[in-house]
Order: structure tokens, then C-alpha cells, then sequence
């Protein structure tokens, strides 16, 4: 046998333990004490470092021998204990799906960068508001400032401006079938600054973006191009209509890329100068201050210098801006908005303020996976207990035999390996058809939000350590006590069951504190979604149509009243009226009044809201008038006007209004419109009772309706406006259609943009209340579940171990009540101990939480005290079995047995 084959058998016929270089010098003494040549004896063994190399693969290959045979040994003992492994699974697989499922949504929408060259190059240029007493950030600019903010850093970086996405209706061909895509404006030069190449066709360059109206093109993006044409090549040239005109397709965008907003697949981009209303201020004055510009810095840049430059240029043009604002302004909000701070965030994953929305609860909704998942790993844990007690005896002769601790930590960890391996496989399958599933519902269909979900090396990484991780938070506690095992004490049965059932219900007890706190989150949130859902709105939106209509000329407010009175006479429709804005759209009109003595202290949170309206609205909207008139067909603005209780409340107090004048900024009041600043009286015809206008979570404001014109226009002309239509079948969206197509031909100027029920309009108000509420009760029922399951298997394993003892007690006289007693008085000593922590650590979280809800607080009793009764109702249902069991112990079966 030669040297190296002797060596090798050494470390594969015993444990590897000790020194391995005395191992070697050992040998080799031994050869040449028998005599044998010293040169023979080197060149058998070789050099010391060749003995140490050989050493190293020995060992390594012993190690493999004896994982091999570790995984062999645990699949075997996963099979013996079906039963108790695919709960183990099940309940992890659960809990690592969950967690995966929320990473792979965080990934998307804040970790993966945008596929454009060198995103970490990208910043967005932000701004501090001061609007209504609070400071916010915002990144919304008007078009006018941009070729200003670009010459402060010419010869430092390229500017980019872009529109966040929206959704339009559009047509291709003369009768096509309108459809609903999302668009975006942007900066000509936007793809070869991000170093995008076309799939197909030509991108939009810089001379598509230097005159209004003047290139009337668009891109559209490779995943529109898949959905819409299936890759058709024939695309290009292609021409479609918009409410703002008609466009040609010149090229398909790079695969991948679908916009700079993460949450949202932009379809069709457009130049910034096709977006001609709102590039400079229009007729009326007012301006458009929804474009957002991005820096993209020359290599060496100092990113210092270029924001203090671009802080003194916004500083210029807001000067002169502010010189045009109605006197009534604070000068603490003027000098706050010519001095507001610039800020450079980082937009490598895209623009920041669109991620903002999705930030705090996409961060509860990863707090309550990790829960769910500590949940599952106690559970988990508690599971196998009964499974690693039944083992103590074979551990204690692997130890009496010689088999080193590490080795046994080793057996252990191994199993619950495998356990983690099939629990991320099913928590894998569960995550691919659970994020998309929750993302679906972030929004309703007309705003849906869309992710690209895909599994990237960051997803790859997380399910990698999350397995790792959930092996050791399950697995490790075993292992190790399974290596601290006296052998004899395990031998001789002195089996610690006193130290296990500590430990037992130290377990339940966490799992009662995370599932309680996760009780007690989803309580809040259902109390904020049900009392936003129930708060009333003051109108009805049932059967309810709200269009959207532009026009590419401004026209007089007659015209749009004869298609309102065209629609009228229409078969199925009850009544139609023409509005401003549709109601809870996001959009609105404040201002300032002056009335019965009463002037504006020149803040925002006191200003009242304003809405132009036509005659038949309030009929429309079922907003009884409540003292006065409705408006007329010859009513024009700005003479009279109809308010709602609250502004007579606020500016007559118990007195009639009716009759009464009041006095408003011609153009309305606008914070930042220059000009339309003389005042104008009007009269008040009509008192209604309160109604929401533009927020649910907004007390109802003091409302001044008027008669209709378009948002900025003096002379009662305007170029958009919003039909309202309710309908005399239950579901209002069948008159679409033939509405659209009446207003074409009562006035082929008039385009239909959008299309949405008012009932969709008021529930678009409580998107987040409701995720949160549904993501919480699901994960709530979840968490529930997994603690019910764990409590069931540690009175089950309880009352098996106990078994002699209860088998006595019974023997000796006592009762069912003794016997159910004493089998659950230290759980449920646990449960209420960890209901109580899980409560403080909810109260402890108020912060955090407060500014997601909605007319409830954190300390109301009621939502104190449903949870840990919940949580106490689910013990007692899981430990019915186990109780019932103990109950029907039969006293000399377990004595005969001893």
C-alpha cells in the first residue's frame, strides 16, 4: 500500500480530530523506524507541503463521504415523519414565498436599475414645497424654467425633461376601436443620453423636440409593440389619434425598457413640444408645472457646484414669479417658494417621487412577511420537537461511541437543510403567483400599476440567504441542543423534559407576539379602510359616467352646453350635465373670498374651493338644494354662484346666504397664475349640502359651484371640460359607446380622452386603504393559522410526554377539569404573556403608522382588545384535540407500560 493510499484510509477509517501534521510526522516516523530507506520514505510521502495537501483532500473528502451520508440518513428520517415534515414545509414555504414575493416587488420598484448606460449617473432635480402649512418634497417644474435650469449647467451635464405617464384614449385608422394606453411625454434627446438603440425603426433625436406641434412622431415602447402589433414590422408609419391630435409611429424603443416611472409600463412616448397647451402658459395664464427634469452629469461633474447653480437660477425665475401673485399671499409662502432648497437624488431605479407612493406600504407589508415567516420558523420549530426528543437516546450512543458534537450539529443542520431546500422550492412557486397577484390589486383598472417582476441575480441572491437564514433560525436551536446531550443522563432517561417545555413555550410565546402584532396592524387598517369606505360622500355615484373631453381649439361655453343638452335627449340617459372636473378625480380649484366682513388670512388650508358647473349638474349628482335656485342656461360666471353648508356656515354663520354677494379673485384665486388678480362679486342663487370634492381624507371644504367654464379662461370659452352622464340602466358603462360617438357628431372638435364611472373615480381615493386592508387580513389569517397550528402541535406533543404522569393523576382521582388544566396552563400562561408583548410592540410602532390611517386611533379599546382575544380563541379551538386526548387517557395503559 503506498503512502498516499495510507494516509487516505487514515482520515476516511476514523474521525478526523487532533493535530493533522503530528498525524503525518507520525507515519513517517513509523516508516523509518522499520528501517526502510529515508530517501524511499521521502519519495513515498513526499515534501511536508504535498502532506499537508493531501491531508486538506483527505479531509475534504471525508467530509463529502460523511455529508452524503448525513443527507441519505435526514431524507430517510423526513420520510419516517411525513406527516410532521410536509407541515414543516407547508408552513415554511408559506412564509418564504411571502417574503419572496415582497422582495421581488421592492426589487422592481426601488432596487433594480433602469436598463439605460450608466444609471447611477442619473439624478432628479427636486425642490421643498410649503403648501398648506406642510413642507413636502416635489419635483414638478414648469416648461418655462427648463431652458434656464439648462443653461446654468451647460457645460456640466445634460438636462432631460420628462411628463410622468399618463393614460389616454386613443384610435388607429379613421373607425378604429379606441383603446387605453399610458404615454409619456419626454425630451428628444432622452434615448441617446440613456444610450437606448431602436428595436425597429428610428428613436425620437433632438430636432424632434425644438418647435411646438411642429413633429407630430412617436415611440412606442417593445412590450406594446409585442402586446399591441405581435411584432409587426409593418408598424412603422402608422398613424393614431389622441384627444390632442394625431400621431405617426417611427420606431419601436429597446426591449426592456417601458419609461422612467417604476410601477407603470409607458406604451407610447411622445416629444415634449407635441404637448403644446402646456409648454407655455396658455391663454388664461395659469401654467403646467407637471414636468420633471433629470441631470445626467459630464464624467468629473461636481455635483455641488451644479445644485447651488441650479438653486440660484430657480431662485431668479421664481422672483419674478412671485411679482404676479395676489397681494392676499403670505409673504412666509412667497419667500419660501423664491427660497426653497434644490435637491439631486439619485434616480439610478428611476424617478424618485414616483416611488414615494408605494414606500411605506410596500415597508409594512415586508413587516408583516417577516412575522408571518418568524411565525412559520417557531412553528416549524415546535413541530419537530417531539420528532428530536423521540432521537435523544440515539444521539446519546452516537456521542458514547465517539462521534464528535460538530459531527452531530452536522446530522442535524442537514435535515433541516433539506426541509429549507423543498419549503424555498414551494415558497418559490408561491412567491412567482403571489406578487403579481397583489400587484394587480394596487390600483383599480383604470390606473393599474405594472412591475417587471423578473427573477435578476438581487431575487437569486435573496433566496439564497433567505433559505440559509430560515435553516438556521429553525434548525440551529435543534442541532445544538441536540450536541449538548449528556449520554449518560439520556441513557439512564432523565430526559429534561422540564428544560424542553421551557423552551416550548418560549417558542408559543413568540409566536403569540408576532401574530397578535399582526392582528393588531390588520385591525387597524380594516377600521381605516371600512370608515373611509362608509364615510359618505354628500352625492351619488351609482349609475354615474363621468367623459373627459378635450378639444384642440378653445370654444365657447355654448357649444359645450348644446352637446350637454344633445346628450340629454338621448334613449337610457336620465340626466347629463358638464363639469370642470369630475368629483374625487384629483383634480381641483381653490381660491380666496371675501364676504360678510370675512378676509382671507392668506393660507391655503382656509381658502375655498371653486367649480364651474352647468344647469342640471346638482340633479345629476343628487345634491338637493337645500334654500335658493339652480343655475340657468343664461346664468354666466362670474355673477352668481351656489355654495355648499359649509361655506355658508363659515362666512354668514346660521344666516340665509341666499341673496348675499361675496367677493373672489377673477381668475379664481390661483397661488401661482400671474395676472387675473382684480376682484369680481357674485351672488349666491343656491345653498346645497356638503359634498366631497377631491380628497376622502380631507375634511369637506367650503364649496363656491359656478357657472361652467374651462379651468383659466376669462371669457367662459375652454378647451376641456367633463361630461356627466347618469344612466337609467344599473350599469352605466354600457352608454359609453354611444356617447362617445353623439359628441363626435354633435361637435367634431370635441374628442373624448378618458372614460371612468364615478363610483370607480371614488374608490381610486382608497387604493392603499385597501391594500393595506386586504394584504393585512390575508397575512393576518395566515399568521393565525401557522400559530394554531404550532399551539396543536405542542399540547399534542405535550400530552404524549405527559402521558404517565396524566395516566396517574387519573389513577389517583382527578377530574376532567385537573387533567385539561394541567395540560394547558403553561401554554396558555405563554400565549397571554407573548398577546401582551405583541400589543406593546403595536403601541410602540404609532409613529410609524398613524399617517397611514384614517379616523382611528391607535388606543381605541376596542381594536386593544380584539386581538389578543382572537389570538386567545384560536388557542383554545387548537388545543380542543390535545384536551379531548388527555381526557381519554386510559390510567393502565401507560402504568402497564412501565
Amino acid at each position: 500500500m503506498s503512502g498516499w493510499s495510507r494516509i487516505a484510509n487514515v482520515f476516511r477509517s476514523r474521525e478526523v480530530e487532533g493535530d493533522i501534521e503530528e498525524e503525518l510526522q507520525s507515519h513517517f516516523d513509523e516508516a523509518q523506524a522499520a528501517g526502510r530507506d529515508p530517501g524511499v520514505v521521502s519519495r513515498a510521502f513526499g515534501s511536508r507541503v504535498r502532506m499537508h495537501e493531501a491531508a486538506r483532500e483527505a479531509l475534504i473528502a471525508s467530509w463529502l463521504d460523511s455529508l452524503i451520508a448525513d443527507v441519505i440518513f435526514g431524507s430517510r428520517q423526513i420520510r419516517k415523519h411525513k406527516t410532521v415534515a410536509a407541515a414543516v414545509v407547508l408552513s415554511l414555504g408559506l412564509g418564504i414565498g411571502s417574503c419572496m414575493a415582497a422582495f421581488r416587488m421592492i426589487n422592481a420598484l426601488f432596487l433594480r436599475p433602469l436598463p439605460v448606460a450608466h444609471p447611477e449617473r442619473l439624478y432628479a432635480i427636486g425642490y421643498e414645497d410649503l403648501f398648506e402649512g406642510r413642507i413636502s418634497s416635489n419635483d414638478g417644474f414648469e416648461y418655462a424654467v427648463v431652458p434656464l435650469l439648462r443653461e446654468a449647467v451647460k457645460d456640466q451635464a445634460k438636462l432631460l425633461v420628462t411628463t410622468s405617464p399618463g393614460s389616454i384614449d386613443l384610435t388607429f385608422g379613421p373607425d378604429g376601436q379606441t383603446e387605453r394606453v399610458w404615454r409619456q411625454y419626454v425630451s428628444g434627446s432622452m434615448f441617446g443620453a440613456f444610450g437606448l438603440h431602436p428595436a425597429l425603426g428610428r428613436l425620437l433625436g433632438e430636432e424632434d423636440d425644438t418647435t411646438p406641434g411642429a413633429n407630430p412622431y412617436a415611440v412606442i415602447s417593445y412590450e406594446y409593440w409585442s402586446r399591441r402589433f405581435a411584432k409587426d414590422s409593418h408598424v412603422l408609419g402608422r398613424r393614431f389619434r389622441t384627444a390632442n391630435g394625431t400621431l405617426q409611429i417611427v420606431g419601436v424603443a429597446s426591449e426592456g425598457f417601458t419609461g422612467t416611472d417604476p410601477g407603470t409600463f409607458t406604451d407610447i412616448f411622445v416629444p415634449n413640444m407635441m404637448n403644446t397647451p402646456n409648454i407655455v402658459a396658455n391663454s388664461g395664464g395659469s401654467t403646467f408645472s407637471g414636468y420633471h427634469i433629470w441631470l445626467l452629469p459630464a464624467p468629473g461633474a461636481s455635483i455641488f457646484r451644479m445644485r447651488e447653480e441650479l438653486r440660484a437660477a430657480l431662485h431668479s425665475y421664481r422672483e419674478e414669479q412671485v411679482k404676479s401673485w395676489p397681494a392676499v399671499r403670505l409673504k412666509q409662502e412667497k419667500d419660501f417658494f423664491v427660497a426653497a432648497p434644490v435637491s439631486l437624488k439619485s434616480a439610478a431605479a428611476g424617478r424618485p417621487a414616483a416611488q414615494g407612493g408605494y414606500r411605506r406600504p410596500l415597508a409594512i407589508f415586508a413587516v408583516l412577511v417577516g412575522l408571518v415567516l418568524l411565525i412559520a420558523c417557531a412553528n416549524a420549530a415546535n413541530l419537530t420537537a417531539a420528532q428530536a426528543a423521540a432521537r435523544r437516546h440515539e444521539i446519546a450512543l452516537r456521542i458514547s461511541i465517539g462521534a464528535a458534537r460538530a459531527r452531530l450539529v452536522q446530522l442535524v443542520l442537514v435535515e433541516s437543510a433539506i426541509i429549507a431546500t423543498a419549503a424555498a422550492a414551494l415558497g418559490v412557486v408561491f412567491s412567482w403567483q403571489a406578487a403579481p397577484f397583489i400587484v394587480d390589486r394596487l390600483n383599480p383598472p383604470a390606473q393599474r400599476v405594472r412591475l417587471a417582476l423578473h427573477t435578476d441575480w438581487r431575487v437569486t441572491v435573496f433566496a439564497v440567504a433567505l433559505t440559509f437564514a430560515v435553516m438556521v433560525l429553525f434548525g440551529l436551536a435543534p442541532a445544538l441542543r441536540a450536541s449538548s446531550i449528556s449520554p449518560a443522563i439520556a441513557l439512564r432517561g432523565d430526559d429534561g423534559r422540564r428544560g424542553r417545555r421551557h423552551s416550548r413555550h418560549s417558542l408559543t410565546a413568540a409566536q403569540a407576539a408576532f401574530c397578535t402584532l399582526v392582528l393588531f396592524v390588520a385591525g387597524l387598517f380594516i377600521a381605516t379602510f371600512e370608515r373611509m369606505a362608509n364615510q359618505p360622500t354628500g352625492f351619488s355615484s351609482a349609475r354615474v359616467l363621468t367623459l373627459e373631453a378635450s378639444s384642440s381649439t378653445d370654444l365657447p361655453a355654448e357649444t359645450w352646453y348644446q352637446v350637454t343638452q344633445r346628450l340629454n335627449s338621448l334613449p337610457g340617459v336620465e340626466s347629463a350635465a358638464l363639469a370642470q372636473y369630475a368629483l374625487m378625480s384629483f383634480n381641483a380649484q381653490t381660491g380666496y373670498v371675501w364676504a360678510n366682513g370675512h378676509s382671507p388670512d392668506g393660507s391655503w388650508t382656509n381658502s375655498t374651493w371653486f367649480l364651474g358647473v352647468s344647469p342640471g349638474w346638482l340633479k345629476t349628482m343628487k345634491l338637493p338644494l337645500l334654500d335658493g335656485r339652480d343655475f340657468r342656461w343664461n346664468d354666466d360666471y362670474p355673477k352668481v354662484a351656489v355654495v355648499n353648508e359649509k361655506f355658508a356656515r363659515k362666512y354668514f354663520g346660521t344666516a340665509s346666504p341666499v341673496g348675499r354677494n361675496f367677493e373672489t379673485l377673477s381668475g379664481g384665486g390661483f397661488a401661482r397664475s400671474p395676472g387675473r388678480n382684480a376682484h369680481v362679486s357674485m351672488e349666491i342663487i343656491g345653498v346645497v349640502p356638503d359634498a366631497r370634492y377631491e380628497d376622502m381624507r380631507l375634511p369637506v371644504p367650503a364649496t363656491a359651484y359656478v357657472p361652467f367654464r374651462a379651468l383659466g379662461s376669462r371669457t367662459g370659452a375652454g378647451d376641456r371640460a367633463t361630461f356627466v352622464v347618469r344612466s337609467r340602466a344599473a350599469d352605466p358603462i354600457s352608454l359609453a359607446p354611444m356617447l362617445r360617438v353623439e359628441i363626435r357628431k354633435s361637435q367634431p372638435g370635441i374628442r373624448v380622452a378618458n372614460i371612468a364611472t364615478q363610483q370607480e373615480l371614488v374608490d381610486s381615493q382608497m387604493v392603499r386603504e385597501r391594500l393595506l386592508a386586504a394584504l393585512s387580513v390575508f397575512f393576518a389569517a395566515v399568521a393565525l393559522i401557522l400559530a394554531g397550528v404550532g399551539i396543536y402541535g405542542v399540547l399534542n406533543y405535550a400530552v404524549l410526554e405527559r402521558r404517565r404522569e396524566l395516566g396517574i393523576r387519573m389513577a389517583l382521582g382527578a377530574g376532567a377539569s385537573d387533567i385539561a388544566r394541567q395540560v394547558t396552563c403553561g401554554v396558555l400562561a405563554a400565549i397571554a404573556l407573548g398577546s401582551t408583548a405583541g400589543l406593546v410592540f403595536g403601541l410602540a410602532a404609532e409613529n410609524y403608522i398613524t399617517s397611514l390611517l384614517y379616523q382611528v386611533k391607535i388606543h381605541e379599546p376596542a381594536l386593544l382588545v380584539l386581538p389578543p382575544i382572537t389570538m386567545i380563541c384560536a388557542a383554545l379551538l387548537a388545543a380542543a384535540p390535545a384536551v379531548l386526548r388527555a381526557v381519554r387517557v386510559d390510567p393502565s395503559v401507560p402504568l402497564r407500560a412501565e
